[in-house]
């Protein structure tokens, strides 16, 4: 069965011989190793051109925005995967980056898109921004959608990470037109939903990155690449101060068991 178009395997990104790495169209170590900057190779390696000094400084900040979140749940399984295979780093890195879905670090892909739509919306029936946020807001609403990329549990105002990220972007110059529309989805949400949303973390990557040309279909991988950088930083200290049998102990000590059991059987009492 034929799966896709293609019937030779082809990439554009990387070619050797015996005494040259060629990475997009760059010997590797002559004109890459040591004398780019990771941020500007991972552009470079995702979109094939190297950024601009603006792209290149508010992907960096993305990145630094969004690599360390505290204990939250792929931290968790992260720490939990070391502790029970200290042995094997690499599998704990996936057990914390396979929770990357719609609830974890996923809405910058799909807050991304979202202003696409209302930038195609104002573009196509010339509508302003608010008119046309205002639109897919409804559309999202009526098919029970959540909105990504505003609200946040703990930062009721706006996520402090979005007015930096913002101001990055401003100083370096860049366009702030999808900036401009996920403000105009933030002013336009209390009327429809009822609630004072703000914009967090996850809607400000996107406007940022879409601004400096970086394309939509790769967003979801910038945040992923930064948690990669920031559960190595938790994985190292728990391979010296270890926490993931606790985390697990927290668990299990809170567990409340709700199904059937036999005739006569009494639970174990939990030790504090």
């Amino acid at each position: 069965m034929k799966i896709g178009k293609a019937t030779v395997p082809e990439t554009a990104i990387c070619t050797y011989n015996e005494d040259t790495i060629v990475v997009r169209g760059a010997d590797l170590c002559q004109e890459l190793i040591g004398k780019v900057g990771f941020v500007e190779y991972f552009w470079l390696l995702v979109t094939g051109q190297r950024p601009s000094p603006t792209a290149a400084r508010v992907l960096d900040a993305t990145l630094v925005a969004i690599a360390e979140h505290g204990l939250v749940p792929s931290v968790q399984a992260s720490r939990m995967t070391l502790a029970a295979a200290p042995d094997a780093i690499q599998g704990a890195v996936a057990a914390g980056i396979l929770g990357c879905g719609s609830v974890i670090l996923g809405a910058s892909e799909t807050a991304g898109r979202l202003f696409l739509r209302v930038d195609a919306l104002a573009r196509d029936k010339a509508l302003s921004l608010e008119d046309a946020a205002t639109e897919i807001v409804r559309e999202l609403r009526a098919a029970k959608h959540a909105v990504p990329g505003y609200g946040h549990p703990q930062h009721k105002a706006r996520d402090p990470r979005v007015a930096r990220l913002f101001a990055v972007a401003q100083e370096a110059g860049a366009p702030m037109h999808f900036v401009r529309i996920a403000e105009a989805i933030e002013k336009v949400l209390p009327d429809i939903t009822g609630r004072d949303l703000r914009l967090n973390v996850s809607a400000a990557i996107p406007a940022v990155l879409l601004d400096v040309g970086f394309p939509a279909e790769a967003l979801k991988g910038v945040p992923i690449l930064a948690r990669t950088a920031g559960l190595i930083g938790h994985l190292t200290e728990e391979l010296a101060r270890p926490i993931g049998f606790a985390l697990s102990y927290q668990a299990t000590r809170e567990q409340v068991y709700t199904g059937p059991v036999p005739e006569g059987f009494v639970p174990k009492t939990a030790v504090a």
